[in-house]
Formats: C-alpha cells, structure tokens, sequence
C-alpha cells in the first residue's frame, strides 16, 4: 500500500471510491473517507454482487447457491496500486481505485471479470508471451429523455441544430460537439487514459475513440474507467452517451474492435512475423483459434439481447468469422502494417461488452489456436457481409442461442472455470428473461389493431 497511501497524501485525496466490475461491466463498491481507506487496505463485499444483473436483481435461488455460501458472505477486495484513477469532475479530491476479488482464503475469486482477464494473462506468461492490444470503442451521443418508449435522437450541437444524415468521419460535425469533447480529454488526461484518435463514425452523432496500444489489464481498466469518464463528460454538457451495440433504429451500431497482437518476452519480437517478415504459423493458427472458439464464446462479446440486433448482413457489422488483409467487411481483419506490428482486429466485440471479459475471452481464443495448433480457413478478398454462413464456423443469432452453445462448451468450462460459466450464463439467462417481459412499440405498432 506504499505507493498507494504515497499517491493518496501527494494528491491530497479526501474520498476514495472503491470499486470492482460486475459480469455487466457496471462499477459496483464503497465510497470511503481516505483515513479509513488506509486503515482497512480495502474494503469486503457479499460475494452476491458478482452475481447481480443488469436490473439489480440475482440469478434463481438454486444455482445462487450452488455458486455461493449459503450465508452470503463477504469476499475480501484488494486494491490494486496501478489502477488508481483521479476523477476530475468532483467536488472533493476523489480517487478511483480498482480492485481484485479474494476470498478468505486469498484466492483469486473465480467470477470476477478481472480475474478472468488475469487468468487468462497468465496461460501467456505461462508460455513465455506477452499480448498486446488496442481497444477502439464506438458510442452514440444522443438528446436526454425520461420516456424509455421514445426513439433516441442526436443532441443539439453548437450550431443549434441536431445532426442530420450520415456524417461518416466529418471534422465539422465531430467539432459540434467540441466543448464535450474537450472536457473529455482533459479528464482522460487528467487520470492517464492513453486515448489516442476521435473519429466520427456513420450514425448520426456517433463517434469512437482509439485506445494506444498496450497490456491488456491496464487498457480493460483504461475502458472501465473511460466508459465513465464519458458519461460524466456527457451529463455536464445536458447530453448522454451510450455504449449500447444497437441504440438507434437502421443506424450503425457501436462495436469495441480488438486489435491484437503477441510479443516474445525474450526477443521483444511479434510472433506473428518470422525472421524474413511473412506471416508465421502461430499466427495462422491464432485466427484459427478466433474462428473456432468465439462461437462457443460469443456472450462475452455480445452480453445483452440488443447486442445480436448489431449483426445484420449487408451492414457495417461483421456477421461470421471470415478473414482477410484490410477487409472491413470480415469478422477478423488484418490492418495493413509493418512485420513487427503484425497484428488481428476481431471486429466482433460490442460497446456493450464488459471489456475485461471481451479481451479475455479474444485473447483466450487465440491462445488456444496457437496451444492446438488449429489451421484457420481460407482468407477472403471480396465482401464477407452478406451471409452468415463461415465454412464449418458459424455464429449463434440471439443470445438464448449462444447462451446454450457457452453453457455446454468444453473450452469455457476448462480454461475459465466451472463456477464462472455457470455464473455469467445465468445472469445473462435472467436478464434475458427480463427481457422477454417487455411488449416493445413494434409490437404496439403493427399488432395492436390488426392481429
């Protein structure tokens, strides 16, 4: 806690804000005065928290408890002294501080997102690797409103006027929204989020930012934090932000692309590049392992119901797992680059992921191609967007759909745990039966008076 209490005192910090990510990737915890901060070195939390859905309610009593203590005991939660974040925009001196889930025991506790992400890690560091990613994360800016039943609309820019048509990588209409953005970077600066390029994107007051490249942990909790920081930027400015996959209707969607690549920790070299420059062999095997196990994967890049109304053929988003050199329209893409900046852009991920289980469940695909050696299909050049149909590869639809394929995979179950595969299929099984209780304005539309 040395560097820690060091940063705290340098920083004068009066509130610290303890926090972990839940399956949804929503910050639960504490907000503790300093003082008894330091003097707890953390804080305890029913292990139940982990289990909580979207809505605040919890999984059926009978797998709750298969799960956890019957008692609904506390989990024990250290922080970690490397994701300690300012937030610029309060009142008092306050700091973020993430983190990791233990139980009374000290070990690691299995449902915790950032602990799938760190066991994940370790099979690399097991194997002499290292990963390196870059997150790009797509979001809509949209007009505030209460009424859940109305259509989102894009916001009211500097000009006066909301947005209108598609403004695919405008400057002007990027700089509508400047004072926002401003805000924006200088809180991201403020905590060191490595933010790099604002790009707007085809909806209607739709925007990504990339992420520089980096170690996986410290970029899932970059995002963490970032998906935050903007919300808050956007809350000042009388606007909001959302990472929804499918917020507005025939609209783009908003994805969190991957772009990712492995080091050699001896070398420093890419192992996707042999000593003469050309692609290696783990390297085909790497896009072996994405096309092979992200199917049995998938909930943990596609959580939410509204995360499949993103995959439509013909559109922007990716429908299968096919892959090829600059070629956007293919689930995996490889970016044109240098021999050592050899790298893959699994471009199936939403906004709406929690970042630490999409990134750990990419990089696990790609692990286990290269452990096994797996021989991916054949590149293509054309486009890929038209069919969902991938060879013997093929991408569940809905979430029931891959709900079912994660419950009974084989893979899940061995390289991430029993527990946690129980665990994430049914809070998103409950949440998807939430879901279902809904009558949606479709339904109000075109069957109220003719069926």
């Amino acid at each position: 806690m040395d560097k820690l209490i060091a940063f705290l005192k340098e920083k004068k910090i009066t509130e610290v804000e303890c926090v972990i990510s839940d399956m949804t990737g929503i910050a639960r915890g504490k907000i503790a005065p300093v003082d008894k901060f330091i003097d707890e070195k953390g804080m305890r939390l029913p292990e139940s928290v982990l289990l909580q859905t979207v809505t605040g309610d919890y999984i059926d009593d009978e797998i709750f408890y298969s799960l956890l203590d019957d008692a609904d005991i506390d989990f024990v939660c250290v922080p970690d002294e490397n994701a300690v974040f300012m937030l610029p925009w309060t009142v008092e001196a306050t700091a973020q501080v993430i983190h990791d889930c233990y139980d009374r025991m000290g070990n690691p506790i299995e449902l915790s997102p950032r602990n799938v992400l760190k066991r994940v890690l370790k099979m690399y560091e097991d194997k002499g690797w290292e990963p390196v990613i870059a997150p790009e994360m797509e979001f809509y800016l949209t007009k505030r409103s209460d009424d859940h039943d109305l259509p989102l609309k894009p916001p009211i820019g500097r000009s006066g006027r909301p947005e209108a048509g598609r403004q695919s990588f405008s400057i002007d209409a990027a700089n509508e929204y400047d004072p926002l953005f401003e805000d924006m970077y200088d809180w991201c600066e403020a905590q060191g989020l490595d933010i790099d390029t604002l790009i707007h994107e085809d909806g209607p007051a739709q925007m990504e930012i990339n992420f520089s490249h980096g170690n996986p942990l410290e970029l899932a909790d970059q995002v963490f934090v970032f998906k935050r920081t903007l919300r808050e930027a956007a809350l000042k400015h009388d606007v909001c932000a959302t990472f929804m996959a499918k917020p507005v209707t025939d609209e783009p969607g908003s994805a969190m692309h991957i772009h990712q690549s492995v080091i050699d920790k001896k070398t420093g070299k890419n192992i996707f590049t042999k000593d003469d420059g050309t692609q290696s062999q783990l390297f085909l095997n790497y896009i072996a392992g994405l096309q092979t196990y992200i199917p049995e994967l998938l909930p943990l890049m596609a959580p939410n119901a509204n995360s499949f109304r993103r995959f439509l053929p013909g559109t922007s988003a990716p429908v299968n797992l096919e892959w090829g050199v600059e070629n956007r329209t293919c689930g995996l893409r490889i970016p044109e680059s240098s021999p050592q900046n050899r790298r893959i852009e699994n471009r199936i991920p939403g906004a709406d992921a929690n970042c630490y289980l999409a990134i750990a469940a990419s990089l696990l695909c790609g692990f286990i191609g290269m452990d096994k050696n797996l021989r991916p299909s054949t590149p293509v050049s054309g486009r890929a967007n038209e069919s969902r149909t991938n060879n013997e590869n093929y991408l569940p639809v809905t979430l029931e759909e891959a709900l079912m394929v994660m419950q009974e995979s084989e893979a899940c179950i061995e390289y991430l745990g029993q527990s946690f595969t129980t665990g994430f299929v049914a809070v998103k099984q409950a949440e998807l039966e939430n879901f279902r209780r809904v009558v949606s304005s479709w339904e109000r539309e075109f069957l109220l008076l003719t069926v």
